[in-house]
């Protein structure tokens, strides 16, 4: 029995002995965690500080250097390919788009030659392609899937013209108006069967370079100088488009841009091939595309064509 007791009062005394221990041990971790939440709490502090100012001077990335454009235009321009631009056409829409204010949204009617150097001078900007041709647009997005190529059926021909414009000038007030939603519009030269998001995009620079136009009962550009008009006059945020009209010397190109982008719009015209228009948006109640429109250069041309 005492035996039983000593040993009793031993265990009693380690149990009496390690009880300091614990608290000891428990203390010190409470600390450490104390020490951890100061930590990340003064680390969260600076971040919510100092975090708006960097993420205000990483809003617009760095553009291209200009050696780099350089370049690339002039190897551009070089191609052994028979359908290119030349060295000053390229030069106007690379100068534009360096200048943007922030990444630009490219829009580019028709797969061209040009198309991946688009995408490349549009550094961190988007760049979208319209293709009349579905297979040729699949073929593309298959081999450059970091561009984005949305086919498009184009509803109406080159010969189509003059009737295409005198029904757009009688519904000006209606289906035809500059600023609109060409989403639900049912204006016959309109483009509404790309995707939704498309139509809420504020575009900066628009390219017609789609689709071909070559002859009479080909698909002309009616439809996307159009909607290249109607999508810069009804930007929601910001004030002017550029617009390019390649072919400018052909009619179906020179009398839709007087029309629908209108001649005191014109910025330059170089070597009677690529037209610059800088496009203002418009108030939701206008109705007529240019301030002085008259249809003048339209009706002398459809005058030529049918011999009178």
């Amino acid at each position: 029995m005492k035996s039983n007791n000593n040993n009793n009062g031993n265990g009693n005394t380690k149990l009496i002995l390690l009880h300091p221990y614990i608290q000891k041990q428990g203390t010190s971790n409470r600390v450490w965690l104390l020490a951890v939440l100061t930590f990340f709490t003064v680390a969260f502090l600076l971040t919510l500080i100092y975090t708006p100012a960097a993420s205000a001077g990483a809003a617009v990335p760095p553009p291209l250097p200009t050696s780099v454009i350089s370049t690339l235009v002039h190897y551009a321009s070089r191609s052994n390919e028979s359908f290119h631009m030349t060295h000053p056409e390229l030069k106007s829409i690379s100068d534009v788009l360096r200048k943007c204010s922030h990444p630009c949204n490219f829009l580019v009617f028709g797969l061209t030659h040009e198309t991946l150097l688009w995408k490349a001078l549009n550094y961190h900007g988007r760049t979208v392609v319209v293709e009349e041709n579905r297979y040729y647009a699949a073929y593309f997005e298959e081999l450059h899937p970091d561009i984005d190529v949305f086919d498009v059926q184009y509803t109406s021909r080159a010969g189509e013209m003059d009737e295409l414009l005198a029904s757009a000038r009688e519904l000006a007030r209606q289906e035809c108006r500059p600023v609109q939603n060409l989403l639900f519009s049912e204006c016959r030269l309109a483009i509404n069967d790309l995707p939704n998001h498309m139509y809420d995009v504020d575009w900066d620079v628009i390219l017609v370079d789609g689709p071909r136009g070559e002859g009479a009962e080909a698909p002309g550009r009616m439809m996307s100088i159009f909607t290249a008009g109607v999508l810069a006059r009804s930007k929601k945020v910001g004030g002017k488009t550029h617009v390019f009209v390649h072919d400018y010397y052909r009619d179906v190109e020179q009398i839709c841009g007087d029309e629908f982008l209108c001649g005191e719009n014109l910025v330059e015209a170089i070597n009677g091939m690529l037209a610059h228009f800088v496009v203002e948006r418009m108030e939701k109640d206008s109705f007529q595309f240019c301030r002085e429109q008259n249809g003048t250069a339209a009706a002398a041309a459809a005058a030529a064509r049918s011999g009178l």
